[in-house]
């Protein structure tokens, strides 16, 4: 039994380095100002993904996308731990997406890549923390959906089980697939970059990356070695409907933005002897801070 499995992975402002210019007057993410980063939950389910495929040969992993053409970094750092191909959704007209927009676009792309078994994803993106897009993308497919995986158990007879990681405990689910999985930060971490992988596809970019290559050499390498070649589809090659897209398909709108600033207070380092710690323990109490 071989499965076809999409990756659905975002690429993401490192959060860690949030400055004054992270957003811009329209109340999106001024991804240009800021490092991009593997949304490290996606990274969760590409380990699944991958361990599927090792334990049924035959299998594919293919990654899905959408993102400026920097986002192309993602396929590559899939191919580099294990993913066969991927999928960059690139165009001006998919800026600004909220949630809706997003799982719509990804939703047409997935239509596309056609004959696939499951689309697995991480269970939310560290920019928007809003864990909305996997489930949309389920409902626009008319698919069934497991959220808060942990770890797919098996795959057998059209059925794949799975277990979910709960607020108060875990659970043993089954489904019917094709279906779509998120997959929480609890799974196994994933594997680290494969170096004779990064060898291999250290030069794999899309068409609009070798644009800017204006050289024989390349030029020679990308028609000799198709799998260098990563696919970039817009809009129109999705048979997207602009009005759904972008900004003009998401009813979110960002009000106002508002810079916090973190100040330090006063504060009081302590030993670490009894004599302090029971100091403290009667000031806390007495300011009422605590008990």
């Amino acid at each position: 039994m071989s499965l076809k499995i999409i990756v659905l992975a975002k690429q993401v402002p490192d959060t860690r380095n949030v400055g004054k210019d992270a957003m811009k007057a329209d109340g999106t993410v001024n991804r240009a100002a800021l490092p991009a980063i593997f949304n490290p939950e996606d990274l969760n389910a590409l380990e699944q993904a991958l361990q599927l495929k090792e334990q049924y040969p035959g299998s594919t992993v293919s990654l899905l996308t959408m993102g400026p053409p920097r986002a192309a970094d993602i396929i590559r750092e899939g191919l580099f731990r294990g993913a066969d191909g991927g999928v960059l959704l690139t165009d001006r007209a998919f800026a600004g997406a909220d949630t809706l927009a997003t799982s719509y676009a990804l939703a047409c792309a997935v239509k596309k890549m056609k004959n696939y078994d499951i689309i697995i994803g991480g269970r939310q993106a560290i920019d928007g923390d809003t864990a909305q897009v996997g489930p949309q993308v389920a409902e626009k497919l008319g698919l069934p959906q497991i959220t808060y995986a942990e770890k797919i158990l098996k795959v057998q007879d059209g059925k794949i089980q799975v277990k979910r990681r709960l607020e108060r405990g875990v659970e043993v689910v089954e489904a019917k697939y094709p279906v779509v999985i998120t997959v929480n930060g609890s799974a196994d971490d994933c594997r680290p970059r494969n170096a004779k992988l990064i060898q291999r596809y250290k030069y794999a970019k899309t068409i609009s990356e070798r644009q800017n290559q204006d050289n024989d050499y390349f030029s020679n390498l990308y028609e000799n070695r198709p799998y260098l070649n990563l696919t970039e589809w817009s809009v129109s090659d999705v048979d997207a409907d602009l009005n759904q897209v972008g900004l003009a398909g998401s009813p979110t709108k960002v009000k106002q933005i508002e810079n916090v600033v973190f100040q330090a207070k006063e504060s009081k380092k302590l030993s670490g002897n009894d004599t302090e710690i029971d100091e403290l323990m009667k000031e806390l109490i007495v300011n009422h801070t605590i008990g």
